[in-house]
Formats: C-alpha cells, sequence, structure tokens
C-alpha cells in the first residue's frame, strides 16, 4: 500500500519513505513511528502507545528519551519543524498527531484520474493538492529562515574580523 501525503510517499510494503520519487533515509524505529501516526492521522497518538509500538514489553530503555529522539528522526526525515509543524503536530501532556492530509492507495496505483471520481472527491483532490503546496511553500519559508540565520552569523563574525584587523592596524602604527 502507498500512503501520499504532501510531497512524500510511504511504501508500507517495501518500508520506504520517498520524496518527490527520492527514496529518503530513514531508519526502522522512526520509520515504525510515522507509520503509526500515518494509520492514526489526524488523531492522538499518546507516548504509551508509541512505546508499545516502537519496544517490545520486555525492553528496558529510557522510553520518553527513546520517544523524543524517533520523533526528531521522522521531523528530520520529513524536514518538519516542532514549533511550526506541517507533518507532526506536539499535544503538550498527551502524545502526537499527524496533521497533513493523506491519500491511500493500493499496491502500484497510479495517480488517480479527477474525471473519474464524483464531485466530492474532486473537492477532496483540491484541497489535497493546495494543501501540498502550502506545506511546500512552509518548508522552504522554513529553509530560508535557517539561510537568513547563517547568513546574519556570518557578517556578524565578518564585522567582528574587520573591527578586530582596524584595531590591530591602529595598535601598531
Amino acid at each position: 500500500m502507498i500512503v501520499r501525503f504532501g510531497l512524500f510517499e510511504l511504501d508500507t510494503e517495501a518500508e520506504q519513505l520517498r520524496k518527490t520519487g527520492r527514496t529518503v533515509r530513514i531508519q526502522q524505529q522512526p520509520y515504525k513511528l510515522l507509520s503509526l501516526l500515518i494509520t492514526r492521522a489526524g488523531a492522538v497518538v499518546s507516548r504509551d502507545d508509541i512505546r508499545a509500538a516502537l519496544w517490545p514489553a520486555e525492553t528496558f530503555v529510557d522510553y520518553d528519551q527513546g520517544v523524543n529522539f524517533a520523533v526528531k528522526q521522522v521531523r528530520d526525515a520529513l524536514g518538519d519543524d516542532a514549533d511550526h509543524p506541517v507533518y507532526i503536530q506536539t499535544v503538550p501532556k498527551r502524545g502526537y498527531r499527524f496533521i497533513a492530509p493523506v491519500d491511500t492507495a493500493g499496491p502500484g496505483a497510479s495517480e488517480p484520474n479527477p474525471t473519474d471520481r464524483p464531485r466530492t472527491d474532486i473537492t477532496q483532490t483540491l484541497q489535497k493538492a493546495l494543501w501540498s503546496n502550502i506545506a511546500e511553500l512552509r518548508l522552504a519559508e522554513v529553509e530560508r529562515a535557517k539561510r537568513r540565520r547563517t547568513t546574519k552569523i556570518a557578517m556578524m563574525w565578518t564585522g567582528i574580523a574587520l573591527a578586530v584587523g582596524a584595531i590591530v592596524v591602529l595598535l601598531l602604527r
């Protein structure tokens, strides 16, 4: 089964995550977590449910830290930001919710033809396409913000280097 959301596809048979057709590297536990969140899209998945899905009962680890790390790895794979989520929303004291619209298709299914569906399905398709565009814009906005921060830091260090250089030149005169 292939599950589509935003720019991504989750192939449950091959256990692969793809972004615009390219495979995204994701480890086994984060993959299981993403699958769990997608199967319960829109609903809150508790940290206990996540723990039960990721670790056998006889496993002794720091579950809270393990869940946090798995969620971070999923967000990294999706390019998602906890402060401005596009895919995974943190529900404080309760768990996590997959907030993106999900489209499920059978194995090897091609992109559905909107003219073959009733009008409500066309509306849903348009809403998902709109959401995908919004998600792409939000992710691009996050990347631009990261580049701006990097540029500001580089400019700050350049200014400091110039100031130190000017002081050295003045002291050596």
